[in-house]
């Protein structure tokens, strides 16, 4: 059962609420110093400026200063605490929503795109960080204040009293009434922000593309749309504000007025001291910050709360792919590698067919050659032998083990993949062909996978070797030498099953023949090779000829030839008809 945000928010709150409570008792003493200093300047006026006794004015001021000095301390401690306190959710948010977005399965991330993801991680989680630090601990404070005025006004004149209670009644409805008309413009703040983001992660990421064909104009033109619909909302967020906020401090320049007007009637007719009113109107000073303050607590409110409804959805998501509880668990050495499709049918997410009863067989050691033209099912076939979907009906074995009912962990290490989508990561050569075995990989794995995928021949010659940092997604490379790495990361594991996804497109001639030989050179391992070239495939000991979803060839290369089906078209078209 999937848990809702808002309950993991108080799972992340529990282990630093010691720091809160700590924090409310604070603000408790820092707000009663604050409301000691009006009965101090009422002593002082009734008694030393009309009373003339001097007598405990020096305690009076060292009180003062002393209240002081004690409510600065006071603050740095309690500011600190929630700054820590806040940080260790934020973190903590931020880390198991990363996580939680690692366990979706990859038809999530077939819809949702990595600007969105990145704008709910960072721009939300900042402000859930927010919600817990400045603003949790103002909105502590203002309750606290609020609490403690209206005490000491009302023990020292109700009936005054009654006049900034109906103005902070006033008030809390406006701020309402503003965090009503704020929320759901946060909300579009933060879906515009997403789409803005992607907008300029995409064209970053394609901007060798973006100039090769002249597209510059074009993408400035779509950014400029997004950020004048953020522009639009933020605008929209002011103008809540101007509608708002004057009212708020209308009020906070009426209630000392007031009380003013309606003391000083009282002190004429000997209801009030002169010293209680100057206390008096301290005190509505102080009720005035609370007023002010309700409408910046309320945006941050409405931001926090927003931010949370976003990253509610995501952990909404149930991962399509999950391992049973009694999921089999073996070393990579302890499987064969046998592979057996068996009537499998694949079905997209709108219910298009992609894979339409599909079988076959392989036994372990062997290579399987897999042909057909674009969209015909290659890559859909290796996915789901590592789970990266599940079939929509029959089964897929490994040593007639039912691959649902094996470890992901397990079945991904024994699957080793040279994808066609060629990525590198912003590492050294060596850490990236170590990808995710940094520290059980050998040197010497990595060495020799480096010369069996051709690797060294280039990397040899960088002035630092495979310790030299690529960049984004291998920029500074060539296509053929980050696919030449990608390979090379594969062969490293010495896995069980390794599969190659047309991973010899991008070289060139010679280079790829230098591997082809290292391939069929290849022992102890089953080999599933993706090609669209005769010569990737023509050497495997078994070839099945996709199309439209469906196996329609199955064969050796000279069976395949000489049934003169589609894959004799394909020799034809390759090597031409009179090719020896």
């Amino acid at each position: 059962m999937e848990q809702k945000l808002k309950l993991d928010i108080f799972r992340f709150v529990k282990p630093v609420l010691p720091f809160y409570i700590f924090v409310i008792f604070i603000n408790i003493v820092f707000v009663g110093l604050d409301m000691l200093s009006p009965q101090i300047s009422m002593h002082i006026v009734d008694d030393v400026l009309i009373g003339k006794d001097t007598t405990h004015l020096d305690f009076f001021l060292f009180a003062l200063l002393g209240i002081g000095v004690i409510r600065a301390l006071l603050g740095y401690t309690r500011e600190f605490c929630c700054d820590w306190a806040g940080s260790q959710i934020g973190m903590n948010v931020r880390k198991d929503f990363f996580t939680k977005i690692q366990t979706l399965s990859a038809n999530f991330f077939d819809k949702m795109n990595s600007g969105e993801l990145m704008s709910r991680l960072f721009d939300d989680g900042s402000n859930i960080w927010g919600l817990f630090t400045y603003i949790g601990m103002l909105l502590t404070e203002v309750l606290v204040h609020v609490s403690f005025i209206m005490f000491c006004m009302f023990r020292m004149n109700w009936r005054l009293a009654i006049i900034p209670s109906v103005s902070m009644v006033i008030c809390a409805i406006i701020a309402l009434t503003m965090e009503k008309h704020l929320g759901p413009v946060f909300e579009a703040i933060g879906q515009e922000t997403q789409v803005l983001n992607n907008t300029a992660q995409e064209n970053l990421n394609a901007v060798r593309t973006v100039k090769s064909f002249v597209r510059e104009p074009f993408e400035i033109k779509k950014f400029s749309i997004h950020n004048a619909k953020y522009y639009s909302l933020n605008y929209k967020i002011s103008r809540i504000f101007v509608r708002y906020h004057p009212l708020l401090v209308m009020f906070k320049c009426l209630v000392p007025i007031v009380i003013v007007i309606t003391g000083g009637m009282f002190v004429m007719n000997d209801n009030l001291t002169l010293g209680e009113l100057t206390a008096f109107v301290q005190y509505s000073m102080n009720i005035v910050w609370p007023m002010e303050m309700l409408g910046w607590l309320t945006s941050g409110f409405s931001q926090g709360k927003a931010s949370i409804k976003r990253i509610d959805k995501i952990y909404n998501e149930i991962p399509q792919i999950v391992e049973k509880a009694d999921a089999l668990d073996r070393k990579c050495a302890e499987i064969k590698g046998s592979i057996s499709y068996n009537h499998v049918c694949f079905n997209s997410e709108t219910g298009t067919p992609i894979l339409k009863d599909v079988s076959f067989s392989i036994d372990a050691g062997q290579t399987l050659g897999i042909m057909g033209a674009t969209g015909s099912g290659k890559t859909t076939l290796v996915n789901l032998l590592k789970r990266m979907y599940d079939v929509s009906s029959g089964s897929i074995t490994i040593d007639g083990i039912d691959i649902r009912d094996m470890s992901l962990k397990q079945l991904r290490r024994a699957v080793s993949i040279v994808m066609q989508d060629v990525f590198l990561f912003s590492e050294t050569i060596n850490g990236n062909v170590k990808l995710g075995e940094k520290d059980s990989l050998l040197e010497e794995a990595v060495k020799k996978a480096m010369e069996d995928s051709a690797s060294n021949e280039f990397v040899s010659k960088m002035e630092d070797g495979e310790e030299t940092v690529v960049g984004e997604r291998g920029v500074g490379l060539s296509g053929g030498q980050k696919q030449r790495l990608t390979m090379a990361r594969a062969m490293s594991r010495n896995a069980p099953i390794i599969v190659f996804d047309d991973s010899t497109s991008a070289l060139d001639a010679e280079t790829e023949k230098k591997i082809q030989h290292t391939l069929n050179e290849m022992t102890g391992m089953t080999k599933i090779i993706i090609a669209h070239r005769i010569s990737s495939v023509k050497k495997a000991d078994k070839i099945i000829v996709l199309e439209d979803g469906h196996i329609a060839e199955e064969g050796t290369h000279e069976e395949l030839l000489a049934r003169r089906g589609l894959y004799y078209e394909t020799y034809v078209t390759q090597y031409g008809e009179n090719n020896g």
